[in-house]
């Protein structure tokens, strides 16, 4: 197959001044050229497209594709993530990963969490905070945590993000939606474990690969996982496989019935948290998932249970052929 790649690359926005934490979710060029290099391996040719500007020209020409491997994250407006799948079913070509509504709703933790809630998934009890001025309708118990509602990366999330009182509450919030320009999701602390998990696979053949436990070490911000201990994860943080078969059992049913209520397709992580008795919630997903051979959590996660970074690529790959009958 002719497969493009559709991407944004971080070092082109460093160059047009955007600042390190804005462009966070951008990759690498080793993430495409892994990718890439797996794809030829496999026996596609390849085409590097770039970002959604890129391929607006390279359709408007009369490009086109077998298949359009998709991390385009988009860099303008909540919906940021639907742009590029949107623009490539107006012209009917195939891509991998989650459709436009899909990804558009996931990348909205808010509206995320109340799908989920609904489908029965057990998720922290959360609000909106949209003005300044809806702190004083919070009616949640202290501690609570506070984050930009359409974030990833752990963009805005701090040991600030922690709150105990509701003067820490309302200067939080302020300080997420003057600097993200957006609201703030404040929902009930959970203190338990932290995992994340890998997903791959779309309805039926959804399934869960691994998960792994998020372990602050001594440097580490403690309250979650933040864009600093993302960010430094090398020094400030400890990978665990989780092996507990009790535990992935209660993980693997949670990310389950979470992708299929938001109708997921081909990949994705989600975070999953503990209470204080330590029963599993969700917190967020990730449907258009990080690929970077060796940094992202998805690849380390494979890795750890057996799945190479080309076997990762593939499996992607495959899942939507299956669903274009390519």
């Amino acid at each position: 197959m002719r497969i493009g790649l559709t991407y944004d690359m971080r070092s082109e926005y460093l160059a047009m001044g955007y600042g390190r934490e804005e462009c966070a979710e951008f990759d690498r060029e080793d993430t495409i050229s892994g990718i890439e290099k797996c794809l030829q391996d496999q026996g596609h040719e390849t085409d590097r497209i770039g970002h959604i500007r890129t391929l607006t020209a390279r359709l408007a020409a009369a490009g086109r594709w077998d298949l359009v491997f998709n991390i385009a994250e988009g860099f303008h407006g909540i919906s940021r993530e639907a742009q590029v799948p949107a623009l490539l079913e107006a012209f009917d070509i195939p891509y991998t990963g989650s459709d436009p509504l899909t990804l558009a709703l996931s990348h909205h933790k808010g509206f995320t969490k109340e799908i989920v809630r609904c489908a029965g998934v057990p998720t922290p009890p959360f609000c909106l905070v949209s003005d300044i001025d809806d702190v004083s309708k919070v009616n949640l118990p202290f501690p609570l945590f506070v984050k930009p509602v359409a974030e990833g990366t752990g963009k805005g999330i701090s040991n600030r993000s922690r709150v105990t009182t509701p003067q820490e509450l309302g200067e939080q919030c302020a300080y997420v939606i003057a600097t993200f320009n957006q609201p703030a999701i404040v929902e009930t602390y959970l203190p338990g474990r932290e995992i994340t998990v890998g997903v791959l696979g779309s309805g039926r053949t959804a399934r869960v690969i691994g998960a792994m436990e998020i372990c602050p070490l001594e440097g580490a911000e403690q309250h979650a996982y933040s864009f600093f201990n993302k960010e430094n994860y090398e020094k400030v943080i400890s990978y665990s496989t989780v092996t507990d078969s009790s535990l992935l059992k209660e993980a693997e049913k949670i990310c389950i019935d979470a992708w299929d209520a938001v109708g997921g397709r081909d990949a994705c992580r989600m975070d999953l948290r503990a209470d204080d008795q330590g029963r599993l919630s969700f917190i967020e997903m990730n449907a258009l998932p990080g690929l970077n051979p060796t940094h992202s959590d998805l690849p380390i996660i494979c890795n750890r249970v057996g799945i190479s970074f080309c076997d990762l690529i593939g499996s992607i790959v495959d899942s939507a052929r299956q669903r274009y009958r390519i």
